[in-house]
């Protein structure tokens, strides 16, 4: 016969591996939220990217941090509204000539997804807006002197651990100084994802633009691997990575870069 404190004992044991198990599903769904970029999920990405090579000597290397908070909106039973914000902050050495440094803020990009909280039919995600390109920059070295505006879209789809589409956007300047150039250009970011059993997601992306006025390709490809944590009650998502840059301007970035990110999450 099984005596009380065993019977306790066990019980305790059964409820704390269901709690963890929940958890761990929750984290798993989370991972799956992060990679969709019209999720209804409130989170805080801090993304470091360093680059090399920069100029025509490829003496010049920049760090860029880029928070990028991204916060939903329900504005409707059917339709959410994301907000997703890119601010870059930025240190360079040799850039943009030999013996120039430059620190700051350089040009943020406001980008606002209406979404339909459900997928279609078929089984895609996707959302489509206005983007802004905003005149930010604390120093003419660090943004492009321009106020900037266009469409902007994304479409996915999520199937078992996979996650694949891509995001869109093109920017117009229309306000600005105007000795400097205008803006026309393209961003496509194609993207595939795999998200493991211990919430560890595996991407590949590529985050090219195409400048219509210079005529240039910019076209890196990442390779990234992320893991899901938890340090109390704050879920988080750590990444680093590498990437390779396929395609730049003369005075762009070329060979290898790295990337690290830390994204806090803030489920409802």
């Amino acid at each position: 016969m099984v005596s009380g404190p065993v019977r306790i004992a066990t019980g305790l044991l059964i409820v704390t591996t269901l709690v963890a198990q929940a958890f761990a599903q929750n984290e798993k769904d989370l991972a799956k939220k992060l990679a969709n970029p019209v999720a209804a999920l409130i989170s805080v990405p801090f993304q470091a990217n360093f680059d090399e090579n920069l100029n025509t000597d490829e003496q010049g290397e920049r760090w860029q941090i880029n928070i990028q908070p991204v916060i939903p909106v329900s504005i409707s039973e059917d339709w959410n509204l994301i907000s997703r914000t890119i601010l870059p902050l930025i240190d360079q050495k040799d850039v943009p000539t030999p013996g120039q440094d430059e620190s700051g803020i350089g040009d943020t990009t406001q980008s606002f997804f209406f979404s339909p909280k459900d997928p279609s039919d078929s089984g895609w995600i996707w959302g489509a807006g206005p983007v802004l390109l905003l005149d930010t920059a604390t120093d003419e070295a660090l943004g492009a002197k321009k106020w900037g505006a266009g469409p902007t879209a994304v479409a996915l789809k999520q199937a078992g651990p996979w996650t694949y589409g891509a995001l869109v956007n093109h920017i117009n300047s229309f306000a600005g100084n105007g000795d400097w150039q205008d803006i026309s250009a393209s961003f496509v970011q194609p993207f595939l994802s795999y998200i493991t059993s211990t919430k560890t997601t595996f991407t590949i992306n590529s985050e090219s633009s195409y400048d219509w006025k210079s005529d240039n390709w910019t076209a890196p490809v990442n390779l990234l691997v992320a893991q899901m944590l938890r340090a109390g009650d704050q879920v988080f998502q750590v990444q680093a990575g590498a990437r390779y840059w396929l395609e730049s301007p003369d005075s762009g970035a070329d060979g290898w870069g790295v990337r690290l990110q830390l994204t806090l999450l803030f489920p409802k």
